[in-house]
């Protein structure tokens, strides 16, 4: 199966050894975005529902990227420094997604890059 790198520069740049995306046939594996700016490349301000909106836009400009939306997300992961956030991701998520809902895990972690308080990764049928 060929796998191609995804990248756009409407989500903020791999800040390591990964690409932002990977095409492996007919599904695309998006890398964890975290609340950055794709223009500064900086965190964004505002408080936790800022930084989980900033997320899911950096997850679906990738996602536009290669062509689909995060409709087309049949699975997300959501990672939570402080999982009472989890509300706040449910509410803002409907903002991204229609139904039906992709399938998900949320989970407490311990820490995530740069200190922030959370990150995101898709699996998005093309």
């Amino acid at each position: 199966m060929q796998r191609e790198a995804v990248q756009t520069d409407a989500a903020p740049a791999a800040i390591g050894t990964y690409s932002q995306a990977i095409r492996a046939g007919e599904t695309l594996y998006i890398s964890g975005q975290i609340p950055l700016d794709p223009a500064t490349g900086d965190l964004v301000d505002g408080d936790i529902r800022a930084q989980i909106r900033q997320v899911f836009d950096n997850l679906a400009a990738v996602a536009g990227a290669a062509g689909a939306s995060l409709n087309d997300a049949v699975k997300i992961n959501v990672y939570l420094v402080d999982l009472t956030h989890f509300s706040a991701v449910n509410e803002i998520m409907t903002d991204y997604l229609q139904s039906p809902y992709p399938a998900r895990a949320a989970m407490q972690v311990a820490a995530l890059p740069r200190g922030v308080a959370v990150e995101a990764d898709a699996i998005v049928a093309l």
